[in-house]
């Protein structure tokens, strides 16, 4: 049975920066107050020609660099998003287009801010049963058109990002070593955007409602996040055969600073074991874990042969954990660059939509 190695990493976030004073001019709060609620001080805002789909590309070409990895060579891409493109066709999709990741199969995976650790447990699952070898998994949000910027209570929390990890099949033991996921569908109100599916279509009442926007209980959310942080991070660490000694990182959800704080007491971890940088990103839901890990790599933080935890909770209700001992790259030879696979991939798409559009008139006409 072959490991399944996280060999490639990237982010991408949007250049805009909306700081808490610039919300203060918006609802009556202020950067105190924020940070001390949350502990984020800044979030990123997608331009209007930013979405979820190429925040996502620019994180996997970054992640496929470093894995030294072409697009065609992925098997299957999820891209994990509480704010996709469209209902359909899937965002997994628009991103495998502008890949050029001929080869591979992609999907959406929604389990909201825990997503992440569902889609990297799928892909992991995929590689170990030997269908698959390689694959791209993708967290990528714009939860910020979503937020109502009149409600004190949610604009200070969200922002936008993308982070995506490469994962390769590997002889060598290591890489993900065990996962756990959960759900609780009865607390599924307490953190909702009802509008636009098909049990509230889009219509003048909906919008007028404000249903296309987050809505959150707060208490309720943090009750449950800080109940469940340290028992899914013990369970999954069970699942391995691992104590909480033997772990280096744990790399949770970046929602706000208490819950965390949270998670580290019933650990009885310091703060200095987790692996924080909500400050400056605010909650990107599923987009938060992989980014706070590239941040850490980047700075030389984690090690080969490391072994952490990925835990992260959200709506549903739900949460999770992934344990995973870190490798890095897999040696190969050459040096790939798929950014060049960009340019292909758009020649790609229109010759595909016009053969499509040829082969639609020749029907026609035999019609």
């Amino acid at each position: 049975m072959p490991y399944a190695h996280i060999t490639g990493w990237g982010m991408s976030v949007p250049e805009a920066v909306l700081t808490n004073d610039d919300i203060s001019k918006m609802v009556e709060t202020n950067d105190a107050w924020i940070r001390e609620r949350t502990g984020i001080q800044e979030r990123h805002i997608a331009r209007d020609d930013q979405f979820p789909s190429t925040l996502g590309v620019a994180a996997s070409i970054k992640a496929l660099k470093i894995a030294n990895l072409r697009p065609t060579d992925l098997d299957l891409i999820i891209c994990s998003t509480s704010s996709p493109e469209y209902i359909f066709p899937a965002t997994a999709c628009l991103i495998q287009d502008q890949l050029g990741a001929t080869k591979a199969g992609a999907f959406d995976l929604l389990a909201a801010c825990t997503g992440f650790i569902y889609a990297l447990n799928m892909a992991a699952q995929a590689i170990r049963s030997g269908s698959i070898k390689n694959a791209l998994v993708i967290g990528s949000e714009t939860l910020s058109r979503f937020v109502n910027w009149k409600d004190r209570n949610t604009c200070i929390l969200f922002g936008d990002g993308a982070g995506a990890f490469v994962l390769q099949a590997s002889e060598q033991p290591g890489g993900v070593l065990s996962a756990v996921m959960h759900s609780d569908g009865s607390g599924g109100d307490l953190l909702t955007i009802a509008g636009g599916g098909s049990r509230y279509p889009s219509t003048e009442s909906t919008v007028l409602d404000g249903k296309h926007y987050i809505q959150m209980d707060g208490n309720e959310v943090f009750r449950f996040a800080t109940r469940v942080m340290a028992s899914a991070t013990e369970e999954v660490l069970a699942c391995a055969g691992l104590t909480i000694d033997q772990v280096n990182w744990i790399v949770p959800h970046q929602a706000n600073i208490r819950i965390i704080k949270a998670a580290a007491r019933g650990l009885k971890l310091p703060m200095e074991r987790f692996i924080v940088n909500l400050e400056r990103y605010g909650n990107t839901s599923t987009a938060s874990i992989p980014m706070a890990m590239v941040e850490a790599l980047e700075k030389g933080q984690i090690k080969p042969g490391e072994k952490i935890v990925m835990v992260g909770f959200g709506a549903g209700l739900t949460w999770g954990a992934l344990a995973a001992e870190w490798t890095g790259p897999i040696p190969s030879k050459g040096h790939v660059r798929p950014e060049q696979y960009r340019f292909f991939a758009r020649l790609r798409s229109v010759v595909r939509r016009a053969i499509r559009f040829i082969e639609g008139l020749l029907y026609r006409r035999e019609l």
